[in-house]
């Protein structure tokens, strides 16, 4: 059996199902984003099955990019999960057949409670759809499923729908990197974003002086576990030493090497790096450069680390 022609098959239904869905996109769904940016509550989500997991996949990227949410499973909020509702929330309601008992259920308490209602459903003309104060269309062809059954196609355009809601949203807002990080403090982005180059860098330098031998620098690059060392003279920076200087000088003048000094084998005028800095710039700065390790300096100019980056 040829497996991959099976997922050929599904990854171009998919494909086709996005297409579809982009050039159904209406007006519908600029009302939606606008009806969310306007909320002064949070954007709550509900469905069942695997129309409440892509749920909880939305809420999780609106709450991660700047739009307060949380979802609400239609079974418990008839077992007082329904208190956790403000009349200022925007409640968006997943279901494609639009008919979907436990969530049209929901319908006549929001409607008391004064919420507005966005339907995300594949059947416009439903109950769901009839009720909604916007109505954004899902419907597809067909299930990539080959019995036509499971939520394949219709799970991955209520998501890619969701995830066009989340990107307009931040779009709207001029949601930055920044703002992202604040939410992701645990993460690698977050902790880029957040931290500066004094917050990591690596405070014991290895240090050595103009004048120190051509065995000297290898020692104290080696102790130093760095693969690079700083060249210093009266506290001020004279150059650095990196293994691409020390292959380099060996392979210009061999075994002459050994007689050479710091001095004439350091990289002068060396980049340097405001301990100050984000660590994400710091990073971009040294992917420019073609750079690894990039010394670091206070306000005033003084030596006060080095960051290391790995590509």
């Amino acid at each position: 059996m040829n497996h991959l022609s099976n997922a050929n098959s599904a990854l171009s239904l998919y494909s086709q199902a996005i297409t579809r869905l982009n050039q159904n996109l209406s007006d519908n769904f600029n009302q939606a984003v606008e009806m969310i940016l306007h909320c002064e509550g949070r954007v709550v989500v509900a469905g069942i099955g695997k129309s409440g997991l892509v749920g909880k996949k939305m809420v999780a990227t609106f709450a991660s990019t700047g739009t307060p949410s949380f979802f609400l499973h239609p079974t418990e909020a008839f077992h007082g999960d329904l208190g956790m509702l403000k009349p200022i929330d925007v409640v968006i309601l997943i279901s494609y057949s639009g008919e979907t008992d436990d969530v049209n259920k929901l319908i006549p308490s929001l409607k008391n409670f004064g919420n507005k209602i966005i339907a995300m459903t594949g059947n416009p003309q439903s109950t769901l759809g009839r009720y909604a104060d916007i109505t954004l269309d899902i419907s597809i062809e067909r299930e990539a499923c080959p019995n036509n059954l499971a939520p394949t196609t219709s799970s991955l355009i209520t998501m890619a729908l969701g995830d066009a809601l989340a990107i307009a949203l931040i779009k709207a807002r001029d949601f930055k990197a920044e703002d992202f990080a604040r939410f992701h403090p645990g993460g690698s982005l977050g902790r880029k974003l957040l931290c500066r180059v004094r917050d990591v860098m690596q405070r014991k330098l290895p240090i050595t002086t103009p004048s120190a031998s051509f065995s000297d620098c290898l020692h104290v690059m080696n102790e130093g576990r760095m693969g690079v060392a700083i060249v210093m003279q009266d506290e001020q920076l004279q150059g650095i030493i990196t293994d691409g200087d020390i292959r380099r000088t060996l392979a210009k003048f061999g075994a002459e090497s050994l007689n050479k000094t710091a001095e004439d084998i350091m990289t002068r005028n060396p980049k340097t790096i405001l301990d100050s800095t984000f660590l994400a710039h710091a990073e971009e700065f040294m992917k420019e450069k073609h750079i690894h390790s990039l010394i670091a300096v206070t306000e005033d100019g003084k030596v006060s680390g080095i960051v290391e980056f790995s590509s």
